[in-house]
């Protein structure tokens, strides 16, 4: 691989940025394609308000591309947003994560995040950045809903219901979960969203690691998505201790790590650790961020950071590595397409609608 494609693989792209109208765009395509990506933002639940089939038929455009007009012919990952259900046009709306916590029913959770699947695989979705597990100790903090509670042994029970629930026991058939935001995210000070955490390593590690830890070598959780904030002063996503000592060396993860929305830029506009775009991407990628989302703002800026000595291509190769592992194991080298005539005209169905109103009775 080129150094332009193994940083691609490092790399994602709106699916608003490829297309025109609902459509791939052959000239965008190739200028933002041109040597593969990692990821595609959110096709199915984008703000081009695709039906089912029309999301399924751009994903496979875009698939299509990918293997038939780039030098590798390696497909995308394609990510969506599923926390209470796939967040898409005509998909099923479970209880809150909050809601779903208090049927102190992992079964369930499990049943819920299997049907989850089973919606985003019918329009191509093969990673879903959930589920929280943020153990909330500070009920003010706005993002209380999406968690499963204050207690981190339910948090940890749910989590790895959910992972189990969504990637199944074959990855081949299977959706990536993304458990985030790692870590501590909801015990911020005075409850504000993205403000600082203050807290001791054992606490850290007994109350708001706990759930992550489990998800990880119970669930086999193969993606973790890094938080906003900063622990005692230093950003989740440049540090190198919770990102790679623990969660790779002392957890032996495996997968691949993301970054939260535009939190490595943010790197730069709200902890102003970092001077510009390619100081942010160094940083992240030596914590161990393997792939920015949702698009490539700072870390399109690490082939340059290669080029001129700054940072080794090495680090590089690894995270490539990882994302192309994780790849491997969905089974998108082999089948990367999604087959258009079995999409339904809405996602919902009756059992699903069943079971969303047992959860919902439960909860």
């Amino acid at each position: 691989m080129t150094l332009e494609e193994k940083v691609a693989q490092l790399l994602s792209v709106p699916v608003e940025a490829l297309v025109e109208g609902k459509r791939l765009s052959r000239e965008k395509a190739g200028e933002l394609l041109k040597h593969g990506i990692g990821e595609v933002t959110r096709v199915s639940g984008s703000r081009l308000g695709l039906k089912p089939r029309e999301a399924a038929r751009l994903v496979n455009e875009i698939q299509r591309f990918l293997v038939e007009e780039t030098r590798l012919g390696i497909p995308a990952i394609i990510h969506e947003e599923s926390l209470s259900g796939l967040m898409a046009p005509t998909a099923t709306n479970f209880p809150q994560s909050i809601g779903l916590a208090s049927t102190w029913d992992p079964e369930l959770v499990y049943r819920v995040a299997s049907e989850i699947r089973r919606q985003a695989l019918l329009v191509g979705a093969r990673q879903c950045l959930a589920p929280v597990l943020d153990v909330c100790r500070d009920p003010r903090w706005g993002r209380t809903e999406e968690t499963y509670g204050e207690d981190p042994y339910l948090v940890a029970a749910m989590g790895v219901a959910y992972v189990r629930g969504l990637q199944s026991d074959d990855l081949s058939r299977g959706v990536i979960a993304t458990p985030k935001h790692f870590a501590a995210h909801g015990f911020p000070e005075g409850g504000r969203n993205i403000a600082q955490v203050h807290v001791g390593v054992r606490e850290l590690r007994e109350v708001f690691l706990y759930p992550f830890e489990a998800a990880v070598k119970e669930g086999g959780a193969l993606s973790v998505m890094a938080a906003y904030h900063e622990i005692d002063g230093v950003p989740c996503h440049t540090n190198y201790w919770l990102l790679t000592e623990v969660l790779r060396g002392e957890w032996g993860f495996r997968g691949f790590v993301v970054s939260d929305y535009f939190a490595i830029r943010q790197l730069i506009t709200v902890h102003r650790v970092a001077g510009d775009e390619l100081e942010a991407a160094i940083q992240a990628l030596e914590a161990g961020v393997d792939v920015e989302l949702p698009g490539a703002d700072c870390y399109k800026r690490l082939m340059n950071a290669v080029r001129e000595g700054v940072i080794s291509e090495r680090a590089v190769e690894e995270a490539a590595a990882r994302v192309l592992r994780a790849k491997y194991l969905l089974g998108l080298f082999e089948n990367p397409y999604v087959d258009e005539a079995a999409v339904p005209e809405s996602l919902d169905s009756r059992e699903a609608r069943e079971l969303a109103l047992e959860a919902a009775r439960k909860s």
